[in-house]
């Protein structure tokens, strides 16, 4: 591959200190601390079922909440990627995946062409994961769509538990970017759009 779409990162607040390192084209090793036990797992299951290799260490005011460190590890991951993909030269930019875990199917389809927008339909039956209120998985989507400069489509079809509908969005939104981000060998210097700009 002509680039290097690997990234390092880093992002201090009030609420958070983050350090993230992002290899678009790797094998799924990750490295995860966010202080957010169940957060961790997801990212984790990120990592792996994309293929991205994957280091994140963040100190938030989880004490408060877990909603600034959920929010603002997506943001810093979404600039992430948009970092590592540079030009978007060759990338497929569109990818899509409809994945089951267990009773639960999530549909997740995603472009990657400069116009944020997160389109979310998911209702479970229950929120919570222990502590963890599965609606933070919106959030997180809504910061790392923004920072990417994605427009994200995320629909739960159906699912009653609420470990199982998140791991099936973080999974699906997992293999939906690994198709997107994949370089089309058929146009690999061309840009994925009519408009000459993503």
């Amino acid at each position: 591959m002509a680039q290097n779409r690997t990234v390092t990162l880093a992002r201090k607040t009030a609420e958070t200190d983050i350090a993230i390192t992002l290899a678009v084209d790797g094998a799924g090793a990750s490295k995860i601390d966010t202080g957010v036990p169940f957060f961790d797992h997801m990212l984790t299951l990120f990592a792996k079922h994309g293929l991205f290799d994957l280091d994140v260490k963040c100190v938030g005011d989880v004490a408060v909440d877990y909603h600034h460190t959920v929010e603002d590890v997506g943001l810093v991951l979404g600039d992430a990627f948009k970092k590592a993909l540079g030009d978007k030269l060759g990338i497929k930019r569109y990818g899509f995946f409809l994945l089951p875990m267990d009773e639960s199917l999530a549909r997740v389809v995603v472009d990657i062409g400069g116009r944020p927008h997160l389109a979310y339909q998911v209702e479970a039956p229950t929120q919570f994961v222990r502590d963890f209120n599965i609606i933070l998985v919106k959030e997180f989507c809504r910061a790392f769509s923004n920072a990417l400069g994605a427009n994200l489509h995320v629909t739960l079809i159906y699912g009653e538990e609420p470990h199982h509908v998140a791991e099936a969005i973080f999974k699906g939104l997992a293999r939906a970017l690994d198709m997107a981000t994949q370089i089309e060998p058929r146009a690999a210097d061309q840009l994925p759009s009519t408009k000459g700009k993503i």
